[in-house]
C-alpha cells in the first residue's frame, strides 16, 4: 500500500504535516527520504510544530541527532553523514523510546530502523510543489495513511 499526496503550496505541505502529527504518538518512527531542496527539513519544521515543539528546528546535518520537548518529545535525525559508518549510535534508545523520530537519508542506517515505520519520499515537482509518497511498514501505519487526508 502506497498513498501519494501532491501539495503545490508551503501551506500545503504545512497542512500535510499537521494532519499526519495529530495521528503520531511515541515511539513512532518516520524516515524521509529526498533530494537536497526536495522539502525533507521544511516538512520536518511543519511536523514538530504540530507537535508541540517550540523552539527553533533545523537540520541536524553537522550533530546527526536533535532532540526537542514539546507537547509530544521529538527526535529529528540527520544521517547523511554516516554513509558507510558501521557506528551503532544507540538506535534502540532513540526508535523504542518515548519520542517521535523523524529520520532524513534513512536508508543509509536501514539495518538499524525499526520495522514497523511510515517511509515518506518527497519528491520535488515544481517551484513549491511537491509529491509525497507513504509507504506503511506494519499495520500501525497502514492504519494512519487510511486516516490522512489532505
Amino acid at each position: 500500500m502506497t498513498i501519494e499526496f501532491n501539495v503545490h503550496s508551503l501551506q500545503e505541505t504545512e497542512q500535510l504535516a499537521e494532519n499526519l502529527a495529530g495521528l503520531l504518538s511515541p515511539p513512532d518512527v518516520l524516515t524521509l527520504e529526498g533530494d537536497l531542496g526536495a522539502g525533507k527539513t521544511t516538512f520536518t519544521k511543519a511536523l514538530a510544530r504540530s507537535l508541540g515543539i517550540t523552539r527553533t528546528v533545523n537540520s541536524p546535518t553537522f550533530t546527526i541527532l536533535k532532540q526537542y520537548e514539546g507537547r509530544v518529545p521529538f527526535n529529528h535525525l540527520d544521517v547523511y553523514r554516516l554513509a558507510d559508518s558501521d557506528e551503532d549510535l544507540g538506535w534502540d534508545e532513540l526508535f523504542y523510546g518515548d519520542a517521535v523520530s523523524v529520520v532524513e537519508w534513512a536508508h543509509l542506517i536501514e539495518d538499524d530502523l525499526p520495522e514497523e515505520r511510515l517511509e515518506i519520499r518527497i519528491q520535488h515537482t515544481g517551484e513549491a510543489s511537491r509529491k509525497f509518497v507513504f509507504i506503511p511498514k506494519g499495520e500501525r501505519f497502514e492504519k494512519i495513511c487510511e486516516a490522512i487526508s489532505l
